[in-house]
């Protein structure tokens, strides 16, 4: 989709986009984690798998995402300006996110069958707790590597403008 654009302006106004979509995500995914969280302190033994399946295909996609569709757009868009800098704070700041993706991959596989989730149910308070901690040093990371990778090349807001864009 990215790679057809004949502009900069375009290629970057698509990736803007697309990063406002998946922040768009991030906040239905939390938004189902604190309802799951709700739920757990309310009541935990009427907490079922169809609603940690829920969460969990949320918090699935939303990493996918991040690392198949955004973290190698803001790569390829650091290549583009040359902007070797981003490029290394951009490899730092994936190499920490390793540690809270490794952590969701592990929730996931704990809550993936029905008898695992009701094995593993009396556990779940304390890993949302854990899932708590890991995305919000998540949402810093990325935070930080959007405000470096992408902030920093996008066009001043009256030239997306001109050609039709909006910022969100």
């Amino acid at each position: 989709m990215l790679e057809d654009c004949k502009s900069a302006l375009e290629r970057w106004g698509g990736v803007h986009r697309l990063i406002d979509r998946w922040l768009g995500e991030r906040q239905v995914m939390l938004n189902s984690f604190v309802a799951l969280r709700k739920d757990c302190d309310e009541a935990l033994e009427s907490v079922d798998k169809a609603q940690i399946d829920s969460f969990s295909e949320l918090l699935m996609d939303y990493i996918s995402a991040g690392h198949f569709e955004i973290y190698p757009q803001l790569r390829e868009e650091a290549k583009a300006f040359s902007d070797d800098g981003a490029l290394t704070i951009a490899d730092q700041l994936l190499e920490r996110l390793e540690m809270s993706t490794e952590l969701v991959l592990s929730f996931d596989a704990d809550y993936a069958t029905p008898s695992r989730c009701e094995f593993y149910l009396s556990r779940l308070p304390a890993w949302l707790d854990r899932l708590a901690r890991g995305l919000e040093t998540r949402f810093d990371l990325e935070d930080q590597l959007i405000g470096r990778l992408h902030a920093a090349h996008s066009p001043p807001p009256g030239a997306q403008k001109a050609i039709g864009m909006t910022s969100t």
